[in-house]
């Protein structure tokens, strides 16, 4: 799944998964056919709006509709309801489209029951999702490992039914819980055990949708989105790492650049940044957060999260270089993320580091342009405010 500004990602890396595809899925790929997919958090939104509506109404739904976060309408199937006396627990099979991650096929469920605590509704994972064990991840250690923004979707789709039976709803309160029956076994395949997410998957997605973009795919739809935006007289491109951070670009820059100007670069920051010397582009704009762009600061290649690993011991050095003293130094290289790396540099008021790191990336991805690129790397906290930047 390439959702490139999640924390952590349930998949393989594209050479693995390049391996086990289909013969199908690779003619569609050389004919552009791809079909997109819907996140594990998708499916649990839609299998707790179909019990909470089963359970308020007691009619059993074939396929529920689910409001993406940037507003799209989904319709997913409903494999299977179950109905107890005061619960109701609905299944989805997870589609992960014709780019198929781990999670491809897993059953997500999620069961729907009342409470006495009127008005309120609280969601936490079950059997098969992950916890979280370790900090850097966003998330507090102990809790379940599903992310905020399907944790939004999931309450979205409850305020959704209720906000329909408002006189049937303020004497009581909903409980859901997630469950994947097969996250565990899937879980080894992550890098959720190194991460500390242990016991099953995490429920993730910041936009509803998996984009089935390979290694081929994608180097395509980068070069196309350079050659429309070329053909318009663009010689300035904004490359990002994911829709997140090409959302907080777009808001830095307000109407600054044309929408033609933004390339969502994933993965492949060389190879994006060479394809625009070798198409006449002037200057060029880098944004993203702290992990990928500290991977491109340290030469990686291909920065997917299970093809590569940030370096502790070179944080550690940027670190140093920003003032840090030794005790510091000593937490950053035991860290357990890039994030967990950024809680430190926060909490301690260490100045200058996140600038190191993009000043290091920028030296890096000269090497792909000649030195004849103007290149400027930005790194947005989670917040989306610009905390490091270089050139200033």
């Amino acid at each position: 799944m390439i959702d490139s500004d999640d924390t952590f990602i349930n998949d393989l890396s594209i050479a693995e998964k390049e391996q086990d595809l289909p013969k199908e899925v690779k003619e569609k790929r050389k004919k552009g056919q791809l079909r997109t997919g819907l996140t594990t958090g998708t499916s649990a939104a839609a299998a707790t709006k179909a019990a909470l509506q089963t359970l308020l109404g007691k009619e059993i739904y074939e396929e529920i509709q689910i409001t993406l976060p940037k507003g799209k309408i989904v319709e997913l199937p409903i494999a299977w309801t179950r109905v107890d006396d005061s619960r109701v627990t609905c299944s989805v099979i997870k589609d992960g489209g014709d780019d198929p991650d781990v999670t491809h096929g897993a059953e997500i469920l999620s069961t729907v029951e009342f409470t006495s605590e009127a008005g309120s509704v609280q969601v936490k994972g079950g059997i098969g999702v992950g916890k979280v064990t370790k900090p850097g991840l966003g998330l507090p250690i102990g809790s379940h490992a599903i992310n905020p923004v399907p944790l939004k979707m999931i309450k979205d789709s409850v305020d959704e039914v209720l906000s329909k039976n408002i006189d049937s709803t303020k004497s009581f309160g909903i409980a859901i819980t997630i469950t994947v029956p097969k996250g565990a076994e899937i879980a080894i395949k992550t890098d959720n055990p190194r991460l500390g997410i242990i016991g099953g998957i995490s429920i993730l997605g910041t936009t509803g949708i998996v984009l089935p973009y390979s290694t081929a795919s994608f180097a395509a739809a980068i070069r196309q989105g350079l050659d429309v935006g070329i053909a318009q007289g663009a010689d300035t491109f904004i490359l990002t790492t994911g829709g997140r951070s090409e959302d907080f670009m777009k808001h830095l820059f307000q109407e600054r650049y044309p929408e033609h100007c933004y390339i969502q670069m994933g993965d492949f920051a060389g190879f994006s940044v060479k394809q625009c010397h070798d198409k006449g582009v002037k200057r060029i704009f880098i944004g993203g957060f702290i992990g990928k762009l500290t991977k491109i600061a340290m030469g990686v290649k291909q920065t997917h999260v299970r093809g590569s690993h940030v370096s502790m011991d070179f944080m550690a050095r940027l670190a140093e270089e920003s003032g840090a003293n030794k005790e510091l130094v000593d937490s950053i290289v035991n860290a357990n993320t890039a994030r967990h790396v950024s809680e430190i540099i926060d909490s301690n008021s260490i100045v200058g580091f996140y600038d190191l790191i993009c000043r290091e990336a920028v030296k890096q991805l000269k090497n792909y342009s000649g030195n004849q690129l103007l290149i400027e790397v930005l790194l947005f906290d989670f917040n989306g405010n610009v905390v490091g930047r270089y050139p200033k």
